[in-house]
């Protein structure tokens, strides 16, 4: 019976922890090859994966700079991952500027990381731990929702 328990609970934690963030490598804005592995926190990284088509992702972006600027000194990067496809690719810099976003943008032209990741939709964001394991996932974004993924970085920052 011990071993049964025993078992059941190493199946379960491995059911329940997250899928792993593996090192990639994207161009950034600057077109330099940048890895991940380069620009995530230390304590957390956000991936926030948009496209300059995407009107909620407009609406978000602010959101997550000012998330970041309140967030950064605690050891919490954002990460952009522009979606864009090759054809919008000249509007992915002027875009970034223009919604202030001072951290790392990559550019994840054919959808390759966000097929790696699951990422079916965008806006969706990721929340990855130091272990690189995604612990929070969320497709989508409407107004207020900001508060509901800053109390989760403020929660994941005090376990």
């Amino acid at each position: 019976m011990k071993l049964l328990l025993s078992l059941l609970l190493i199946v379960s934690s491995a059911v329940f922890s997250g899928p792993k963030v593996h090192n990639f490598k994207l161009k950034n804005l600057d077109n330099r090859t940048t890895s991940y592995e380069d620009v995530k926190g230390e304590e957390l990284t956000v991936i926030d994966f948009w496209a300059t088509w995407c009107k909620p992702c407009i609406k978000s972006i602010p959101k997550f700079v000012d998330m970041y600027d309140e967030f950064e000194s605690q050891g919490v990067q954002f990460v952009g991952i522009s979606v864009d496809g090759p054809r919008n690719l000249s509007k992915v810099k002027p875009f970034a500027k223009s919604l202030g976003i001072d951290y790392p943008v990559l550019l994840d032209t054919d959808n390759n990381v966000m097929a790696r990741l699951r990422v079916q939709a965008v806006p969706t964001l990721l929340i990855v731990n130091s272990e690189d394991e995604v612990v929070y996932f969320h497709e989508g974004y409407t107004p207020g929702e900001e508060k509901m993924i800053e109390a989760e970085i403020k929660k994941l920052l005090n376990e």
